[in-house]
This record gives C-alpha cells, structure tokens and sequence, in this order.
C-alpha cells in the first residue's frame, strides 16, 4: 500500500447563515454569566444594548477586539448602551479570562447547548464550533437596529457600533421615543 500525500485541510471561511436582519425583534435568551448567575437580554431593554458574539476567549483577535470594547467604556456609558459579550467558552472561562483583562461589561457563557444563541442569531460557525465575529445593536425596545459579521480573523473595530449608537440616538429624538 502506497502512503497517500499529505493533503491541506480546508480552512477556508465559510460565513454563518445571514445574522438576524435589521427591524426583527432580537430573540431574548438567558445566559450564565458565572457558574450561578443568569443574565437575560430582555432585563437589559429599556436601554440600548450591543451584543458582541466572538469565537473564544484567550485568542489573539478576540483579545483585542474585547480590550477596545474595555477602553470604550466611558463611550458606551455616554449612549446608556450595555455591552454584552457572548462566545460558546464555559464560565469559569470567562471568569478568569475578565478578572485578568479587567473587563467592565459582562461575558456570557452559550455553552451548553453550544452555541445555541448564536445560532439562533445567525452568528455561529459550525464547522469551528464557535461563535462568529457578529455584532448586533439593538435598541431600547429590543429590536435589532444594525449588524456586523466580521471575519473570522479580522477585528471589527467599534466604529460602526459608535454610528448604529448615534443613528439610534437621532432617531429617538426626531420621533420623541
């Protein structure tokens, strides 16, 4: 028997499904956040809310897109938005992963079932098995105001999160909301 050649896997990047479109009601879930406490999106409505779905805790990109997030604090506060970070890491995870990153927003665990709220958003990569690099703004009502699914391996930045902030800023005022 003749050994085969070595092949290369297939690491191309094959996006989730299409995120949840803008005007759709976002869906609620709960989520730990420590091994005993449960956070859900609807105890956040009321106020603006951006979800950051990324794949894992710990990895290069990950770590600088929830580090600018950390420094944006103040600016998040300015919109009385709240930040929320999700990936399909378990909570003791996340535990250590904010206490050594200083995190001032939460990071909640779509472990077990995995991945189960990313997928219900239209923001999970089943062939990795993790989150995808999508962001959602929702607003005050909890509609979802605008995405973003990034690649995989490309920081998303928060520009866009910023303008979404301000559209929904705007809008509220025009319409006295």
């Amino acid at each position: 028997m003749q050994p085969q050649p070595f092949q290369q896997p297939d690491v191309s990047y094959d996006p989730p499904h299409a995120p949840l479109a803008v005007g759709m009601k976002a869906p609620d879930f709960a989520l730990r956040t420590t091994p005993d406490q449960w956070v859900s999106l609807s105890s956040f409505y009321g106020a603006p809310i951006v979800l950051v779905f990324y794949p894992a805790d710990w990895s290069p990109v990950c770590g600088d897109q929830l580090a600018l997030y950390n420094e944006l604090h103040d600016e998040w506060r300015k919109h009385r938005a709240q930040l929320l970070g999700i990936s399909v890491d378990n909570t003791w995870c996340h535990v250590m992963y904010a206490k050594d990153r200083r995190l001032r927003f939460p990071l909640l665990s779509d472990f077990e079932p995995k991945g189960e709220v990313a997928r219900r958003y239209g923001a999970y990569v089943p062939q990795e098995g993790v989150a995808a690099r999508a962001l959602f703004v929702i607003d005050r009502s909890g509609v979802i105001a605008w995405n973003h699914v990034a690649p995989i391996g490309i920081n998303p930045g928060a520009d866009g999160i910023v303008e979404a902030l301000e559209g929904l800023e705007k809008h509220e005022e025009k319409h006295h909301v």
